[in-house]
C-alpha cells in the first residue's frame, strides 16, 4: 500500500481509505460483526484512514470504528469524521455550542479524547465563507479536542473558498471517472497550499463496479433508491449526480479500458483516482471483506497508462460533461 500526505495535515495516510457510511447501515442492513470485518480487513490490506461522519447511523459508525480501534489499541490508525448534518442545514445553526457538543458527541462515540480530523459536512456555502465558523474551530484545536480541522464540499467553488482559509487541512470532494471538474481548478489549488484532498464517491455509488444494468433495483432504505434525483441531499451523491441509465452504458465502456490494463473496473477506478496528482487518499466503502480487500488492492497497482486516462477523459465527454461540469 503507497502513502502520501500534504503539508496541512500533517502526517502520512494511506492512498486507499475505508469510508464508512454504509456501516452506519444507511445502504441497507449491516451487522456489527460484518462491520468490524470490513474494519480488519481494510487495516490487514493496508489502509490507515477510515473516513465517518456523526450522522451516519446516527453515530452507529462512528461507535463501530471506536469499538473496533478500543480492541486493537496496537493500531495506527486516522480517523477522519465530520459534523453539522444533525441540524438543518443553516447557517445559523453552525454556532459554537453546537460545534462543542457535536465535537464532544464524536469523541465519545469514537473514544478518542483528541479527534485527529473534523470535517464540516458538506455545510452551506455561506459557513465555508465565515470567518467566526474557523475561529470557532481553531478554539477546538487549541483546547485538543480536536487535532485539525477539514471541510467536505459539494462543489468545487466552495472547495477553492475552504482551500483559501490557511488552517484547514483537508477538503474532501466527488471525484470519480464520472465527476472531473475538481482536476480544473481544486487538485493544482490543493496541491499548491499543501491542503490534503479526500476523493469520495469513487466509485459514482457502485455505478463504476460495472455490476448493475439499468434493471438493477436497489433496497427502499439505500439512498440509491430514496436519492436518486436529490429528494434527500444533494443529488450529486448519489451515482455521482449523473442519470442511472447513461451511467449503466459508461460503465460497461469503461469496464473494457480496465480489462485492457488487467483490472477489474472497481480496482481501475480507484487506482485511476489514486495517481492523480493532488489527491492526498480514496475512500472507497465496503459492505464486505472481499470488497474491502479488492478496493484496498488499487493502492499498490502500477501506474496507468497515459491511453488509460484519455479513454477516462473521452468516455466523461462524451456522457457527462454537459450535463453535470457546470453543475458542481
Amino acid at each position: 500500500m503507497k502513502t502520501r500526505t500534504a503539508s496541512r495535515l500533517g502526517r502520512e495516510v494511506s492512498v486507499i481509505g475505508l469510508g464508512t457510511w454504509q456501516l452506519g447501515a444507511d445502504w441497507g442492513d449491516v451487522s456489527e460483526a460484518d462491520a468490524a470485518a470490513v474494519l480488519e480487513a481494510s487495516v490487514e490490506s493496508g489502509v490507515t484512514i477510515f473516513d465517518t461522519a456523526d450522522v451516519y447511523g446516527d453515530g452507529r459508525s462512528e461507535s463501530i470504528i471506536g469499538s473496533f480501534l478500543a480492541a486493537h489499541p496496537e493500531l495506527d490508525i486516522f480517523v477522519a469524521t465530520k459534523m453539522g448534518r444533525r441540524v438543518e442545514q443553516r447557517a445559523e445553526f453552525y454556532t459554537r455550542e453546537n460545534f462543542r457538543a457535536w465535537t464532544d458527541r464524536s469523541r465519545a462515540n469514537l473514544r478518542m479524547d483528541t479527534l485527529d480530523l473534523v470535517q464540516l459536512h458538506c455545510p452551506p456555502t455561506e459557513v465555508i465563507e465565515s470567518d467566526q465558523v474557523y475561529d470557532w474551530l481553531d478554539e477546538l484545536v487549541a483546547d485538543g479536542s480536536i487535532a485539525r480541522y477539514g471541510v467536505s464540499v459539494e462543489t468545487s467553488a466552495q472547495a477553492l473558498a475552504a482551500i483559501a482559509r490557511p488552517s484547514v487541512a483537508s477538503v474532501q470532494v466527488v471525484l470519480n471517472a464520472f465527476r472531473l471538474k475538481p482536476l480544473d481548478e481544486v487538485l493544482p489549488a490543493a496541491r499548491d497550499a499543501g491542503v490534503a484532498i479526500i476523493a469520495r464517491v469513487p466509485l459514482a455509488s457502485g455505478l463504476l463496479s460495472g455490476k448493475y444494468t439499468k434493471d438493477t433495483v436497489f433496497a427502499a432504505d439505500d439512498h440509491r433508491t430514496y436519492n436518486r434525483h436529490g429528494e434527500a441531499f444533494d443529488a450529486g451523491e448519489t451515482f455521482s449526480g449523473v442519470d442511472f441509465e447513461q451511467g449503466v452504458a459508461a460503465a460497461q465502456e469503461f469496464a473494457g479500458f480496465a480489462d485492457s490494463q488487467g483490472l477489474t473496473p472497481p480496482v481501475a477506478a480507484i487506482a485511476w483516482l489514486a495517481q492523480l496528482p493532488g489527491v492526498t487518499t480514496v475512500i472507497p466503502g465496503a459492505r464486505s471483506v472481499a470488497q474491502a480487500r479488492s478496493n484496498a488492492s488499487a493502492g499498490s497497482v502500477a501506474q496507468l497508462t497515459p491511453e488509460f486516462t484519455a479513454q477516462v477523459n473521452a468516455l466523461y465527454d462524451r456522457y457527462f460533461r454537459k450535463a453535470v461540469h457546470s453543475r458542481w
